[in-house]
């Protein structure tokens, strides 16, 4: 039987994210009706600028008191979409406290305070959804929260960031350098005016901790996860990709050890090969390889962010908890059982590629070589190079944990016939 009253939304904040919500929530009311079993109502929204012409939101919901509105005491859900810690923390922390469940597109705060919100929902009896915070469209917190909980995760490797894949797509694609193609990036929108958070990394790392978290039971926090920008990506860069039969993303990467006992997280650019499904996503889109005992291989593809893709995922989360709230349950909340160790960078094993300038002169290699050596790093290919007295020697190693191949190239740092370290690129996804 439907139910006649309706549930009420607090909506807080209404940029590009909130509008589309509010938007899809007047435009689609009767279709959410019948798949919720009860109408949703907008009961305020929450922002800082009222003044501000807000197209379809009756100007008489819209308040610059977002505390009050969480307070009213009658309304069902709240909707969070204004990013950053605080407010925004302690908004959702009282709306749990006044009835409320909540559903939040606030990666940074989750990232950062997860376990936090996920006890106070637990004490309150309240969902916490937020299927937006990771990936925009693409459902991927639920199918690991959810469909996959009976499977065991071992591995999470991911584009997660728009900007930056734009960015490198065009630098693979045209030759572009760095600046030249951020710049096109800003130009069309998929950049910031500041970029920081997009291409070092930060967004992609609070991404990495919540999926590395879920996967693997365990509490992983922004801290634990190892992060390097995309900054000194170059256009020789990608000619050695090439070269290698790769190309280059700024990737996610959430693993679980070999023995099961640890797991890392971590996020920077590395050598793909041009087979791997990654490689052939483009422009702003994101994509998530998942690998897993019973499942095997699963990839997730989409739009990663802007407005109406990221308001489709907290439209079904909102679903997802308007029937809970029917139906007197909640869905699944944080699920940390396994408790495993997060392992610090060091201990990551991988494959790397390194590019040297040094002397041009008999026994270079043989130095060089000496190094890896004694370092415990084993070279899987070597090719040198050399006019007029300089040289690039580039070696491609098998796989090596990352303490041992800095410790390697500190060595290598100190011998006369190296020049410098042009670069150091991570080869994943073998």
């Amino acid at each position: 039987m439907m139910r006649t009253r309706p549930l009420k939304v607090a909506l807080l904040g209404c940029g590009v994210v909130g509008s589309e919500v509010a938007r899809i929530m007047t435009t689609h009311a009767d279709d959410l009706t019948a798949r919720i079993g009860a109408p949703v109502e907008l009961a305020g929204v929450a922002v800082r600028r009222p003044s501000k012409v807000r197209e379809g939101i009756d100007p008489a919901l819209v308040t610059t008191d977002a505390t009050a509105l969480v307070k009213r005491g009658d309304i069902d859900v709240v909707v969070e979409v204004i990013g950053g810690i605080e407010p925004a923390r302690a908004l959702i922390t009282t709306a749990f406290e006044h009835g409320a469940s909540v559903v939040s597109a606030n990666k940074a705060l989750l990232a950062q305070d997860g376990a936090a919100l996920h006890a106070a929902a637990e004490e309150h009896g309240k969902d916490l959804y937020y299927e937006a915070a990771v990936a925009g469209a693409i459902p991927l917190i639920r199918p690991l929260r959810e469909s996959l909980a009976g499977d065991k995760v071992n591995r999470v490797l991911g584009i997660v960031n728009g900007t930056t894949n734009f960015i490198l797509d065009k630098m693979d694609s045209t030759g572009a350098g760095y600046q030249e193609a951020l710049d096109e990036a800003t130009a069309l929108g998929y950049a910031e005016a500041d970029p920081t958070a997009d291409v070092e990394g930060f967004d992609a790392a609070a991404k990495a901790a919540i999926l590395a978290g879920i996967a693997f039971h365990t509490r992983v926090r922004l801290d634990d996860v190892y992060r390097e920008g995309m900054t000194e990506v170059t256009s020789a860069d990608f000619r050695s990709a090439k070269e290698m039969g790769c190309t280059i993303k700024l990737l996610a990467i959430c693993e679980r050890s070999k023995d099961g006992a640890s797991v890392t997280a971590r996020v920077h650019p590395a050598m793909i090969p041009l087979t791997h499904p990654l490689a052939s996503v483009r422009g702003a889109y994101n994509a998530v390889f998942v690998e897993s005992d019973a499942a095997g291989q699963l990839m997730f593809y989409g739009p990663g962010a802007g407005g109406s893709p990221t308001a489709s995922a907290v439209l079904g989360d909102l679903v997802a908890v308007c029937r809970n709230r029917l139906n007197g349950a909640t869905g699944p909340g944080e699920s940390a059982y396994a408790d495993l160790t997060v392992s610090p960078m060091g201990e990551v094993v991988t494959r790397y590629h390194i590019s040297l300038d040094v002397a041009d002169k008999p026994g270079v290699l043989a130095q060089v070589a000496t190094v890896f050596a004694e370092h415990g790093v084993s070279i899987d290919t070597v090719r040198q190079q050399g006019k007029d007295g300089e040289a690039s020697l580039v070696v491609v190693t098998h796989r090596a944990s990352d303490a041992s191949l800095s410790g390697t190239v500190e060595a290598l740092r100190k011998l006369d016939t190296v020049r410098g370290v042009a670069s150091i690129m991570r080869v994943e996804g073998e």
